[in-house]
């Protein structure tokens, strides 16, 4: 299963860096693909959406 988050504030390798570290450490996740130019990013695996919320605002965005 996966969920897509838009996300705010993203706009270069350090960012989908970020996101790809915090959330792939969020339980349950299986893969993360973080797409600049649709600001988005896609969580796949059975994850707490609360979980992935938390981890995307603790690399320093924000889930729109």
């Amino acid at each position: 299963m996966a969920t897509v988050y838009s996300v705010t504030g993203m706009s270069c390798q350090h960012c989908v860096d970020a996101i790809t570290s915090e959330v792939g450490q969020v339980t349950g996740v299986s893969g993360v693909a973080v797409d600049l130019a649709a600001s988005t990013v896609t969580v796949e695996g059975a994850v707490d959406d609360a979980a992935v919320r938390a981890a995307i605002d603790e690399a320093g965005y924000a889930v729109a």
